[in-house]
């Protein structure tokens, strides 16, 4: 009995950028979750299908915000009023105008390293190697061809049923993706 390495995922490879998308249209209509597209150039329509429109980093960007908001208020309140009071000239000693400069820019920082940290993390680097690499064909990619790959830890995947989805939708050639 031989047993087969398991894959990370296959790989279909397309002459043309319409040919690729109708089959990204087919493929999301299958039910597949895990996939990717690999292309010469970038395409909007492209990346709806495959994509979709989730997406985390408005929300960790307004999180780093009020987090930045809130040191930089609180920081300046203990300061000026708790840990070092000085009523000069009668003035409350939380004047908040003054404030403002300070409170802004924290705000502002906060929110964009919340953001470059979440970028990073979302898009999962580093990641010094991938495993589409593996696959010769694959250096085109940056040329004149078209790459869909899906992924086997995909609930629907199955290494012969896929294989056999994805001759179907009229590739140059289906290939197997090693770890």
């Amino acid at each position: 009995m031989s047993t087969r390495q398991p894959i990370w995922g296959l790989m279909a490879e397309f002459s043309d950028l319409q040919k690729l998308v109708h089959a990204a249209e087919r493929v999301k209509e299958r039910g597949y979750k895990s996939l990717d597209a690999y292309t010469p150039f970038p395409c909007e329509e492209l990346n709806e299908i495959v994509a979709g429109h989730h997406n985390v980093l408005p929300l960790v960007t307004l999180i780093g915000g009020i987090v930045g908001c809130a040191s930089g208020l609180g920081m300046q309140y203990w300061t000026s009023a708790v840990d070092y009071p000085i009523n000069i000239g009668g003035r409350p000693l939380f004047s908040w105008p003054q404030f403002i400069p300070v409170t802004f820019e924290l705000t502002i920082l906060n929110a964009a390293l919340f953001c470059v940290v979440a970028l990073i993390l979302v898009n999962g680097l580093p990641l010094p190697y991938h495993p589409v690499f593996n696959v010769d064909r694959f250096a085109l990619a940056s040329n004149d061809r078209f790459f869909l790959t899906i992924e086997s830890d995909d609930p629907l995947f199955d290494r012969e049923e896929t294989r056999r989805f994805l001759e179907g939708l009229g590739p140059e050639a289906v290939s197997e993706v090693e770890h």
